[in-house]
């Protein structure tokens, strides 16, 4: 296969590593590494037959092209080989039209991109199986890897278990302890991963497992490791490619670690740059406001950055003061326009549940893009006739304890405006006539 990438400095360092090396940093500077492709082996193909091409494979049966993200492998991960791509044909996720929340908050275009429909249950998956792969790649060359590791809130311990479960390789996770939900917690575990809950929070935790991959040769798999990069920024491909090829005005993406407000980012500008779009939209990146770093920096124009100690959150994936892709991030924002806003509890609390009662289940962190979105469109920093798509990062069901708190008016900090708790009735139809008359004004039975 002609098409190729390679690691490279993120700070313009002229050094460059191939994908199968073991690394993480630039040697000569010590910044974070990125991806980049040979464009011009890209473009020697224009822009009409790489639609033709990738609506041809989408979602369809030939391995591996039917993934939503080995669809796109030329520009995603080419050196590995087929027989080593470790795919639970992840990607291909929902474009929502959220019509009635639109009307509600006075946007007529608003879209829910559902990526928590996925195998796991998390945007996560795009990037897992492309590290997961070529790690398979890389053990099939003869490279000695014991196991991957990674800290975690939850979601990328999941899908890191489940893919190496499927690759039949060893995974070892670093959890903060009594800060993940059941659900999350449980997935690791079911899936056969060494299971490390640590009396610490997140930032504590990716110091930990850095330390223990850089001493023992195990492979890192958080997102300082830019090849789950590449499986995010086809989130921004199969966007455009569910709009028909046309571009969004707005993109509203929940950040945590800001992985993937860099990801999201770097989408656009492939596409950009293989001619498939001409026009990039504006990025927002939505932070909650106990754990805001990046917020912050936006005050003042991206000056200056620093670290934070993240407060607890119910938003609890994005409890992170210290992200290790905050640098890439704001490379991003800048070049996209870009909004940083932040939504306390009780605003990411009840924009989580009023989007449900339009027919969504939203995870706590969707709920902090929703919360954002309706700032922004009461400051008219987003207009009420622009195309807007929210990132929705995982599924609901992963957050039931928030979501049972929420309507049991249990949740510090929040006034649960949506609440709707089950109503006990006695087994006689004058009673259920009854709660149902209550319920419903202008009913009629």
């Amino acid at each position: 296969m002609p098409y190729r990438a390679w690691f490279q400095c993120i700070a313009g360092c002229d050094e460059k590593y191939e994908l199968n090396e073991i690394i993480y940093h630039c040697k000569k500077c010590g910044n974070l590494l990125e991806v980049v492709h040979d464009l011009d082996e890209l473009r020697k193909h224009d822009a009409k037959q790489w639609k033709d091409l990738l609506d041809t494979r989408y979602l369809r049966t030939q391995w591996p092209y039917g993934s939503s993200v080995w669809g796109k492998k030329e520009f995603v991960c080419p050196q590995v080989e087929n027989e080593n791509v470790v795919s639970l044909y992840e990607g291909g996720s929902n474009l929502f039209w959220a019509e009635r929340l639109g009307k509600e908050l006075g946007i007529e275009n608003i879209w829910i991109k559902q990526c928590g429909n996925s195998h796991t249950g998390s945007f996560k998956d795009l990037g897992m199986t492309v590290l997961v792969s070529m790690v398979k790649q890389m053990i099939s060359e003869g490279k000695k890897i014991p196991a991957v590791a990674c800290a975690s809130t939850g979601d990328t311990s999941a899908a890191l278990a489940a893919y190496c479960a499927a690759a039949g390789i060893p995974s070892i996770v670093f959890l903060p302890k009594d800060k993940v939900s059941n659900a999350q917690l449980i997935q690791p575990i079911a899936n056969g991963a060494l299971t490390l809950s640590i009396d610490t929070d997140f930032d504590g935790c990716m110091k930990l497992v850095r330390e223990v991959c850089l001493k023992n040769n195990i492979y890192l798999a958080n997102s300082m490791n830019s090849l789950r990069i590449e499986g995010q920024k086809t989130i921004s491909v199969e966007i455009v490619q569910q709009f028909d090829w046309e571009v969004p005005d707005v993109i509203i993406v929940p950040g945590g670690n800001l992985g993937n407000t860099s990801a999201i980012g770097k989408g656009f500008l492939i596409m950009e740059a293989m001619g498939i779009t001409n026009k990039r939209p504006r990025i927002v990146c939505a932070q909650a406001a106990k754990a805001n770093p990046l917020y912050l920096s936006y005050l003042t124009g991206f000056k200056e950055f620093k670290p934070i100690k993240a407060q607890k959150t119910l938003a609890s994936a994005i409890q992170i003061g210290d992200p290790v892709s905050y640098q890439k991030a704001i490379n991003i924002l800048k070049k996209f326009d870009g909004i940083v806003e932040q939504a306390t509890e009780d605003e990411l609390a009840n924009a989580s549940a009023q989007a449900d009662k339009t027919g969504l289940f939203s995870c706590p962190h969707t709920g902090v893009a929703l919360a954002v979105l309706k700032k922004l469109l009461e400051k008219k920093q987003i207009k009420a006739h622009e195309k807007v798509v929210v990132i929705s990062t995982a599924h609901g069901l992963k957050f039931t304890e928030f979501k049972i708190n929420y309507h049991e008016n249990k949740l510090k900090e929040v006034t649960s405006r949506f609440a709707n708790l089950p109503v006990s009735v006695p087994p006689s139809y004058e009673a259920v006539k009854t709660a149902i008359l209550e319920k419903f004004e202008g009913f009629s039975l």
